[in-house]
């Protein structure tokens, strides 16, 4: 058995394809990590959607601001941008099949040294904290107030944890930190704004996974999100989004012995 861990989709069924068959995955032996941002960009997020859904127990997938953002549209609380390519999902028979799917994976998932994550973690949280924070994301997001929640997701305040925080302001500095943040202040403020990669950092900030005495080091983190990072390995740390929807590569890493494999733009 293998466990290969994949960056951002983003809708690229076809190279998705591509990328499972340089590996030779077989779903009936070997097991799929996906960072999160199933959706979104590529044409073909239908496909995805379909796809993975449809390997059960073969995926293990984790929620990414984009695939939020089509959880927003289904609800009605966000207008389509000019850029999104989701209208074959929204139009599809089986959108409410795929999408109660989608709005029932966690933030996070932990085995063994491994945490899978979509953006990022916070300075002060240890893993089994942000376990339980990422579980109060879940509750909230498959409860009886889901379209309420989403609908207060939408902003980039508070942009710091603090313990004390409650109500909608708690659970969207969770959702941030998980699946927006690449930057942070050393106090841990999230700096939404910037982008770009890591030489670009704007003032006075650091990637999340750089600041000095992060709690979470005590465990590798698979992530994705950060295109302009790229496929980036260090200590503690896999960062999977290499970029395929803007001309770069789609990567996937064999956890049991760290082979990577790429699939061109």
């Amino acid at each position: 058995m293998a466990t290969y861990a994949i960056g951002d989709l983003q809708g690229c069924y076809s190279a998705f394809r591509q990328l499972l068959d340089l590996c030779a995955f077989d779903p009936a032996r070997d097991r799929l990590w996906l960072v999160g941002d199933l959706v979104n960009r590529g044409p073909e997020s239908l496909e995805v959607l379909r796809f993975v859904s449809g390997l059960g127990a073969a995926a293990t997938v984790v929620l990414g601001n984009h695939d939020l953002y089509l959880l927003m549209l289904r609800a009605g609380l966000k207008r389509r941008t000019e850029d999104d390519t989701l209208a074959p999902v929204l139009a599809a028979p089986d959108c409410d099949e795929l999408l109660n799917w989608l709005a029932s994976r966690p933030l996070l998932h932990i085995e063994g040294q491994y945490v899978l994550l979509h953006a990022g973690l916070l300075p002060q949280w240890t893993v089994p904290k942000a376990q339980a924070l990422a579980t109060e994301v879940e509750d909230a997001l498959t409860g009886k107030e889901a379209k309420k929640f989403l609908l207060h997701l939408i902003g980039s305040r508070p942009d710091h944890w603090e313990n004390n925080l409650k109500g909608w302001g708690r659970l969207r500095v969770i959702v941030n930190a998980f699946t927006r943040m690449r930057f942070c202040t050393g106090d841990g403020r999230m700096v939404m704004r910037a982008k770009g990669p890591p030489a670009k950092a704007p003032e006075g900030t650091l990637p999340w996974f750089a600041l000095p005495g992060r709690a979470s080091r005590s465990h590798t983190i698979v992530c994705g999100h950060w295109s302009a990072l790229g496929f980036y390995r260090e200590e503690g740390l896999i960062a999977l989004d290499s970029g395929y929807v803007w001309g770069g590569q789609l990567t996937a890493l064999r956890l049991e012995d760290g082979e990577v494999f790429q699939i061109q733009a």
